[in-house]
């Protein structure tokens, strides 16, 4: 099944702008304060992004996996991820 990946794209798109904006600032000798919150506001971007992907892979992988009799794979990869996420 096809995901929708518009919306992580856009997220991870407005990431990649906000590193080059980071690497700049950084090169720049910026306010350290402002670059670690420029960084933070990326990793939220990053974060959504990733719950954006995990959700689309729900929806789709491992609906389907319940289909096809390989859902014990896909609840695997899901916990997996979800506890590094959650470490």
């Amino acid at each position: 099944m096809k995901h929708d990946n518009e919306q992580a794209l856009n997220l991870l798109k407005t990431a990649k702008g906000q590193i080059e904006s980071v690497v700049k600032m950084t090169e720049d000798n910026r306010y350290c304060v402002d670059i670690a919150n420029q960084i933070m506001a990326t990793m939220s971007l990053l974060k959504k992004a990733n719950l954006v992907i995990l959700k689309n892979h729900i929806e789709t992988c491992v609906r389907d996996s319940f289909e096809d009799g390989t859902q014990e794979e896909k609840t695997d990869e899901i916990i997996n991820i979800l506890s590094k996420y959650l470490k």
